[in-house]
């Protein structure tokens, strides 16, 4: 067996994969904050996943005619940028959370994939066509047409806060968020090795690694308390560690796979999966806007698989 020779068209499903599990991971995460604080409860993402990334890549390594990739400082660097982005970007969606009225930041904050578009192109060279750049601006007016629905504002009140506190925050979020996902496709193929799911495993392994290092020296300078409750926590956490773990590898095989760009404008589908439960099994009301925001995301998904 020499690697596992996946098809072009594999990072589709896979990244359909990723946005399910890391959905079931944000449900099971809101269990948790109500036994720990935000940052203990985001450190569980981590901390639960990194045994669960290390027995995949254990199962990987011991494959017939699989070799481990070589570490080189420049895939240590790009793993470390790519884990401190993620953790900044936790923080300060934390951080958001805590001002009077946090909608229009949140909202802001969906433009992360117009970021990864950015950074891709300034340090990877992954370029767009027209109908990719024209996908990614359908989805994105769509998610934002779902998240003001969502959280009540309008285009009136957005404008309004244009130059608010709330506002540069959620853009620093889209920002932070962006880049760690480009400097973990970055990562990912400096390792140059031919198979990419070893590749992404590997890139996961030492990037959980990174990140429990730091946000744990974090969370014991600021919330020491919080790592017994984590502990006492395990059932949960260990789950939603696994979660996190399945919807991770997903992710990170498919950066590694195809633009980034286009991975992240796909895995907007989660909105839809979260929409097609509220309606199909909850039983609620659908607005215009959000027919609006679902359509936009769907066609966005639709030119992008199509002519992208």
């Amino acid at each position: 067996m020499d690697g596992f020779n996946l098809p072009a068209v594999a990072w589709i499903p896979i990244t359909l994969l990723a946005a399910f599990f890391q959905n079931l991971r944000s449900a099971l995460q809101k269990h948790l904050k109500g036994k720990l604080s935000n940052n203990a409860a985001a450190y569980a993402r981590f901390l639960y996943a990194l045994p669960f990334a290390a027995l995949y890549f254990y199962f990987l390594s011991h494959l017939p005619s699989t070799t481990v990739p070589s570490i080189s400082g420049q895939f240590l660097f790009y793993c470390l940028l790519g884990g401190v982005c993620q953790i900044i970007f936790t923080v300060m969606l934390l951080w958001m959370f805590s001002f009077r009225s946090f909608a229009v930041g949140t909202t802001f904050s969906k433009l992360e994939v117009v970021s990864v578009a950015i950074f891709g192109a300034l340090f990877l060279g992954d370029l767009l066509n027209q109908w990719g750049l024209f996908a990614i601006a359908l989805c994105t007016i769509g998610v934002i047409a779902l998240s003001s629905r969502q959280t009540g504002i309008t285009a009136g009140s957005m404008l309004e806060d244009l130059w608010g506190k709330e506002t540069a925050v959620g853009l620093i979020c889209s920002v932070f968020l962006g880049a760690s996902v480009v400097f973990f496709r970055a990562a990912s193929l400096s390792l140059n090795h031919a198979d990419v799911v070893v590749s992404a495993a590997f890139t996961l392994l030492i990037a959980l690694c990174i990140q429990c290092i730091v946000m744990g020296i974090w969370l014991i300078a600021v919330e020491p308390d919080q790592l017994k409750a984590l502990i006492k926590e395990w059932k949960w956490a260990g789950i939603v560690g696994i979660a996190g773990t399945l919807a991770s590898i997903g992710w990170f095989t498919a950066f590694t796979m195809q633009n980034a760009s286009y991975v992240r404008t796909l895995g907007q589908v989660e909105l839809l999966f979260t929409y097609l439960f509220t309606t199909r099994i909850f039983k609620e009301q659908v607005s215009r806007t959000e027919i609006i925001g679902i359509t936009l995301v769907g066609a966005g998904i639709v030119i992008l698989l199509l002519l992208g």
